[in-house]
């Protein structure tokens, strides 16, 4: 030992001051109100908070049930290294969806209200209840990874018998939530821009989910190999990013068939907001990406298939926000912006996520390589 203090990586730092800051803010609308901290109003209930916070994060998370399903239900066995990741990662991206729907509503102590209080013909009943059951069958999920770390051998054992239960209720849950915030906005055809509102919603959110959650593992992946250096084989990620080309594909014909069938196309082609928030979302976020994956050389190319891996994320979270804010403000009598305050809670509940990420990442056996993968690693080394 040198005596010397280990140095805090600054962007551990950085991260660290924006957790700080957003929970000193998060106190400050719990105590003084949503009027107080937000731009919100009435007129404009819902704002960052479930446009981001909500919305994308759910979406986002979206990779542990996809990547459960493409392994365990599918039996393709290649893809297991990236199963724990996808559910941890999912686990923490349902936390913070949780954090930000208590902040966001007006009277957060209530939020179990939806256990006892039964509503069976609301849609939002039934988000509330899938998100609470989902999130504890991720939990339950996670635990084997606790397990192994302290080398608890009979829970483990046990929580393995049990892990296919797990699986398929995660998978039903998920898919009947992503696709139920689609229902959601089908209720607000009175304020919903033409361009995004559909009653496909619900279908179009589920099939975006699965993309996202596809694109979400490969990032995820390739940002461990450069921090922790979990590096998966090229080939690898490749083979997995076969997915998003189909994928993708549907979702655009579902777009373009919808976009005729409603008669929408003369408002993508006029100079508004709406407008180009629309070409941004969808051609950046999915035909460019589809279009460039259907190609051998970008899919075994690891910065090239960083990129539309980013490509697809970004253009769900614009889906996401164009649906929840974009697509609001035209029939607004207020308008809305959010407030700093918002902006800081956000980015504050972000930065917590990925500093608990980054320890999980460095404490718990999260990363596996399975034999196949150890294969590929071997066969991949010249070229990777």
């Amino acid at each position: 030992m040198n005596g010397k203090r280990p140095k805090v990586p600054v962007i551990r730092l950085a991260f660290s001051v924006l957790v700080v800051v957003g929970f000193a803010l998060a106190i400050y609308r719990l105590i003084w109100g949503l009027g107080a901290a937000t731009n919100l109003t009435d007129a404009f209930p819902w704002g960052l908070w479930i446009g981001f916070d909500v919305l994308c994060g759910v979406a986002l998370a979206a990779g542990g049930f996809v990547l459960a399903g493409t392994v365990h239900v599918f039996g393709l066995k290649k893809f297991e290294p990236f199963v724990r990741p996808a559910i941890v990662t999912a686990f923490l991206g349902y936390v913070l969806a949780i954090i930000g729907i208590m902040l966001d509503i007006g009277r957060p102590w209530a939020i179990w209200h939806p256990l006892v209080m039964w509503q069976p013909r609301s849609v939002m009943f039934e988000v509330a209840w899938c998100v609470v059951l989902y999130t504890t069958v991720l939990f339950l999920e996670f635990l084997p990874i606790v397990f192994e770390r302290f080398g608890w051998e009979k829970p483990l054992q046990l929580m393995k018998r049990l892990m296919i239960i797990f699986i398929f209720a995660g998978i039903i849950l998920s898919t009947m939530h992503q696709s139920s915030l689609g229902s959601l906005f089908v209720m607000m055809g009175h304020r919903l821009h033409p361009i995004w509102y559909t009653p496909l919603l619900p279908l179009l959110f589920l099939i975006s989910a699965v993309a996202v959650g596809i694109a979400m593992v490969i990032f995820e992946a390739m940002l461990s190999g450069l921090i922790f250096g979990h590096r998966h084989p090229a080939q690898l990620l490749g083979d997995l990013s076969k997915g998003l080309p189909p994928i993708l594909g549907v979702y655009i014909g579902l777009k373009l068939m919808d976009l005729s069938a409603r008669g929408v196309w003369p408002l993508l082609f006029t100079n508004t907001l709406e407008a180009w928030a629309f070409w941004i979302e969808f051609l950046l976020g999915a035909v460019l990406p589809g279009t460039l994956l259907l190609r051998a050389d970008v899919r075994n190319n690891r910065m090239k298939l960083f990129g539309c891996s980013i490509m697809v994320v970004m253009g769900v979270v614009l889906n996401r926000l164009n649906v929840a804010l974009i697509g609001m403000l035209a029939t607004s009598p207020t308008g809305y912006l959010p407030s700093w305050m918002e902006i800081l809670v956000s980015a504050g509940i972000v930065a917590g996520g990925l500093l608990v990420l980054s320890v999980m990442n460095q404490t718990l056996p999260i990363v596996e390589h399975g034999p196949s993968a150890r294969r590929l690693q071997q066969r991949a080394a010249p070229h990777a």
